[in-house]
């Protein structure tokens, strides 16, 4: 079969049918990604998995790299439905947690994060569009983490700051350079800094 061109911009599911196959394909890819890896899943696997036909795969998903991508914004996504501020926790200390439980639950299949994260890294925003999501699902879930409903742009700056070190943190951690426990060491004391500057923890000036 042709190459299919990576280039072009991905179909989005329009009914409720074309839905539930585009969730079928994510389940399959995650799947066969935790057990396989990135490089050893096959395009035609996974549309025979999720029982759609080759071209309905390379419609929403033209490349592996859109394939996982779009597997990791589904995660994230459902990640944000289970997230809130719990109250009396600093900001600092509820954004680690989401973060820490985030870090586990992509450890515990590290193909599937290898797959997930090296596909993200390597994604165009202008041709693989679900890196959006990806970035705004996690502002948005540290956002409801520590509290901050109407946030400045500095608080989004911090936000984005934090997230970039935390995918840094988490490649050398399935990397084997950085320990488990070093990782989330390192992570803690980087909301603790980068936090400290949010609109919500600065205390109020005196009249």
């Amino acid at each position: 079969m042709p190459r299919v061109a990576s280039g072009r911009a991905a179909a989005e599911p329009s009914s409720a049918e074309q839905r539930a196959r585009y969730l079928r394909i994510l389940r399959v890819a995650a799947r066969l990604g935790s057990e396989l890896g990135l490089e050893r899943v096959q395009m035609h696997e996974v549309a025979k998995g999720a029982g759609v036909a080759i071209g309905t795969l390379y419609r929403y998903f033209p490349s592996k790299t859109h394939l996982f991508v779009g597997v990791m914004a589904d995660q994230v996504e459902r990640m944000g439905r289970r997230v809130g501020h719990p109250e009396g926790v600093p900001p600092h200390e509820a954004a680690f947690t989401v973060l820490q439980e985030s870090s586990r639950a992509l450890l515990r299949r590290p193909n599937l994060a290898v797959a997930m994260l090296t596909s993200s890294n390597a994604a165009n925003a202008a041709t693989v569009t679900d890196v959006g999501r990806i970035d705004r699902g996690f502002r948005q879930l540290l956002l409801d983490a520590v509290g901050l409903e109407q946030p400045t742009a500095h608080d989004v700056t911090l936000i984005r700051l934090l997230l970039q070190l935390w995918y840094g943190v988490l490649q050398s951690g399935l990397n084997g350079r950085v320990s488990m426990p070093d990782a989330e060491a390192d992570l803690r004391l980087a909301c603790r800094l980068l936090l400290a500057g949010l609109s919500n923890t600065q205390a109020p000036q005196a009249d």
